[in-house]
């Protein structure tokens, strides 16, 4: 009986490191890669058109490089569950193959398909290559229950063994005599689709920043950490505008959508890390990937993770419901030209800085506008080429002070903390053309220049520009008595009451680490890095 399998693409969008892949061809004599892309879902989801074109684009380079291996990517429109029960029975296939989700919508899926395989009597292969660790040997480890502490998780990692080499790329000789049935016809059924298409309106849509696929992904990485990289390119930078820009050697978009594998990146990393180093794992770079997997590992199974009701680690805040204010806030319209900037690079670009992003964050949530962070979850959702499920939320649980990071007497100012960054203001000249001849003494304040400034800056505040929507010092400082008063209700945040005051003295530090100790509530001493 001849072999045919099925490989079924959905993140791991890549030949290089994939398991699951090599798994279906091992001994087969047919292979069909397939991706499943709904396009009635395209046209009425909430994923912006960078999100889009990214994808599509990832989806044409993998197509190019089966090509080069005499194999395709048939991309079919539709639904895994309505389509594969017919596939099985028309291709006559005897394997199907993909890589393990650990997001619980992902779990749900899947577990439908595999039961649809065995009823077919359709063997299944199901690879971890999405994340550097089994989560369900993590969470076994830590009694059943995800650890919630940053600290925690490295702990429990660092028992197990060191993550797994990357598997060898998909080539030629692993190929050998499996081939893939191609029709004249591939291209009119199985092409990937354009933008248009799908119903975009691409007429005034620049270049991409960010191109999307697996090439791309791997040239970026050379340059980031290849053989003539020295071990400064994986430390801590030093901020300064120029890192607030996107980087030909950026990658959170690629491993996000597993252009890139993460386990090749993180080995990358370590041996590069050895050259100068006895220790591999303190580098900056090591702790964002690690910071990724412990957000996985919280959510793997809490399909409440992404909401406040029902999420069993998320305190309950009662945030203001204000959708003037939001829609602001998305379109880049606060008066805030710091906050604005970093929204309008956002919805241009689909990428901003990890600092970026908690600037902006704290601003809607806990620092201005008391705004759910379920709300900012779903514009970055929208707009940020790497936002995946189990991050994004994480994450803005996180800045939101409603689980992993307590420390809400935290507020970053939108005026003092860009200036800090980029004194003189190119960020903001960059993304507001209307405020680039304001002198850098008012750039972040623009409302406080005066008259004559600002007509002789071509912007006037309030006609050209939006005066800020709210008073940064006043709405900040009710924010955090709002946040003080929501934990001291909380019985199990009891002793809250001796923060007198919200000033980082080494009193409240003493008090917050032993609250992390005693209520295993996750903290570290800043925001994660995403």
């Amino acid at each position: 009986m001849p072999v045919n399998s099925i490989h079924w693409f959905r993140k791991g969008l890549r030949l290089h490191d994939n398991p699951a892949l090599l798994e279906a061809v091992k001994g087969a004599d047919t292979l069909r890669c397939v991706y499943f892309l709904d396009p009635w879902f395209a046209g009425t989801s909430n994923l912006g058109v960078n999100r889009w074109r990214f994808l599509l684009q990832s989806l044409e380079d993998l197509d190019s490089r089966l090509r080069e291996l005499n194999s395709r990517l048939f991309v079919i429109r539709g639904q895994p569950a309505d389509i594969f029960p017919r596939l099985f029975k028309e291709w006559r296939i005897s394997r199907l193959t993909f890589e393990c989700d650990s997001e619980p919508f992902g779990k749900e899926r899947d577990a439908a398909i595999k039961k649809l395989a065995c009823e077919a009597g359709v063997e299944f292969g199901v690879k971890i290559s999405h994340t550097l660790y089994d989560l369900d040997r993590i969470t076994a480890l830590n009694g059943g229950q995800p650890p919630l502490t940053f600290k925690h998780f490295q702990t429990l990692g660092s028992s197990l063994e060191p993550p797994e080499p990357p598997a060898e790329p998909l080539n030629r000789e692993l190929m050998r005599n499996c081939v893939t049935p191609v029709s004249q016809n591939h291209q009119q059924k199985y092409s990937v689709p354009l933008l248009d298409e799908l119903g975009f309106d691409t007429t005034d849509l620049t270049p991409a920043v960010w191109p999307g696929g697996e090439s791309e992904a791997l040239m970026r990485m050379e340059r980031h950490i290849g053989p003539d990289s020295a071990a400064e390119n994986v430390e801590r930078p030093k901020m300064n505008s120029s890192l607030l820009l996107a980087s030909l050697s950026g990658l959170s978009p690629y491993l996000r959508f597993g252009c890139l594998s993460c386990r090749l990146y993180y080995h990358k990393l370590t041996e590069l890390y050895k050259k100068v180093s006895t220790d591999a794992h303190t580098t900056h770079t090591h702790t964002c990937i690690l910071w990724r997997e412990f957000f996985y590992t919280a959510s793997t199974n809490n399909p409440r993770f992404d909401r406040m009701e029902g999420n069993p680690i998320c305190i309950r805040i009662p945030w203001d419901k204000n959708a003037e204010a939001l829609a602001k806030w998305a379109e880049a319209k606060t008066g805030f030209p710091w906050i604005d900037a970093i929204m309008t690079q956002l919805r241009q670009e689909g990428w901003i800085h990890h600092l970026a992003r908690q600037a902006v964050a704290c601003f809607l949530t806990r620092g201005d506008l008391w705004i759910s962070w379920e709300e900012g979850m779903k514009v970055f959702e929208e707009l940020l080429l790497d936002a995946d499920w189990s991050v994004n939320a994480g994450s803005w649980l996180s800045y939101s002070c409603s689980s992993f990071f307590q420390q809400f007497f935290h507020c970053y100012c939108p005026v003092g903390f860009g200036r800090r960054i980029d004194p003189n203001g190119n960020f903001i000249r960059r993304y507001l053309p209307v405020l680039r001849d304001f002198p850098a003494k008012f750039i972040y304040d623009p409302w406080n220049a005066p008259e004559d400034v600002q007509v002789a800056a071509g912007c006037v505040i309030g006609v050209d520009y939006p005066k800020p929507m709210v008073n940064h010092t006043e709405a900040s400082r009710q924010n955090i008595e709002r946040m003080r008063q929501i934990y001291q209700q909380l019985s199990r945040y009891r002793g809250l009451s001796l923060l007198s005051n919200h000033t980082e003295s080494s009193s409240v530090r003493r008090l917050q680490k032993a609250w992390d100790e005693t209520e295993g509530v996750a903290n570290t001493s800043q925001a994660p890095p995403t």
